[in-house]
């Protein structure tokens, strides 16, 4: 549901607006999942989308709890501001909240240190393996259909086999906003209750309610290196090479993730109505601007949602 739902004409007290209609939508589907699904967990690292999720579910289910986990998996690489707000959020609501580690898979010689120092790609196993762990059988997430073209053709419902790999082929139709949550011993639903939405969408919803947020999606000074077309940060992943000026820009993320390949933007837009009114003039998504693991082929995000991570 993309438009607005109007009751009673658009001149009707109860109209509803496009917000409300998202709103409305995202609802039923956290509702639902938690009607058809014996264990569902949020996927929840921080950003923005996962911070809305959450919200979401907050509002599906008040005044009781929530009856989800949460689940981040943490690269090691995160953004510090970005953790702290994660574990504020988690303490404020009461939340339970498993972290699974790329470090300690790496540390246990699972998984190998990328030559790029890149470990958004090395995701994958922790997260399928604390799927298979906890035995949740629909995980929550943030992907919006906007996003990136590999996103754009997900269902709402998007069915997982034993390995957490993604078949076109078995995929569902979803009408009338009827969702198939039927899965075999093994298997799990990726739910994403913000695939109508855009990142326009999202703003505007964090400006309606009110939401907090990390800093860092807000300008603010900051010392980055050119890589790539894209403003990095410096830090233990391996960050900046030989060649490559640390220099001190006024910047701000439009998405985050691992620091080795989530860019900042040049920008002045530290409010929320800044915000919006740069997200609506800009001509180029959130991740093909400021995200390079979704740069490493055409088909990287497709591979990555084959594998078992998105």
């Amino acid at each position: 549901m993309t438009g607005a739902v109007r009751a009673g004409g658009a001149d009707s007290p109860y109209a509803l607006t496009h917000l409300d209609a998202l709103e409305s939508e995202a609802v039923h589907i956290v509702r639902e999942v938690a009607g058809e699904f014996e264990r569902p967990v949020i996927l929840f690292s921080g950003g923005k989308d996962s911070i809305v999720m959450l919200h979401l579910a907050l509002k599906a289910f008040a005044p009781a709890a929530v009856p989800f986990t949460l689940l981040h998996v943490d690269t090691g690489h995160n953004f510090p501001e970005v953790l702290a707000y994660r574990d504020r959020v988690v303490a404020g609501h009461g939340l339970r909240l498993h972290v699974a580690s790329v470090q300690d898979y790496i540390d246990r010689g699972e998984l190998r240190e990328r030559a790029d120092g890149t470990r958004n790609p090395l995701q994958t196993l922790p997260l399928t393996d604390a799927i298979r762990e906890h035995r949740f059988d629909a995980v929550f997430g943030g992907g919006r259909r906007d996003e990136e073209k590999a996103r754009a053709k997900e269902r709402v419902f998007s069915l997982r086999d034993e390995f957490s790999q993604w078949d076109p082929r078995r995929q569902r139709p979803e009408l009338w906003q009827l969702y198939n949550g039927r899965h075999a011993p093994g298997e799990h639903v990726r739910v994403f209750p913000l695939s109508n939405w855009t990142e326009l969408d999202v703003w505007q919803y964090i400006a309606r309610e009110g939401i907090a947020l990390p800093d860092i999606y807000f300008a603010h000074e900051r010392e980055v290196f050119e890589r790539g077309g894209m403003w990095l940060t410096a830090g233990g992943w391996g960050g900046p090479a030989s060649g490559e000026r640390v220099q001190r820009r006024r910047v701000r993320y439009r998405t985050v993730g691992d620091m080795s390949c989530t860019g900042a933007v040049d920008s002045d837009a530290a409010t929320l109505d800044a915000v919006i009114a740069e997200i609506a003039a800009s001509r180029l998504t959130e991740r093909g601007a400021t995200r390079a693991d979704d740069k490493m082929s055409e088909a990287a995000m497709e591979d990555r949602k084959r594998e078992g991570y998105f």
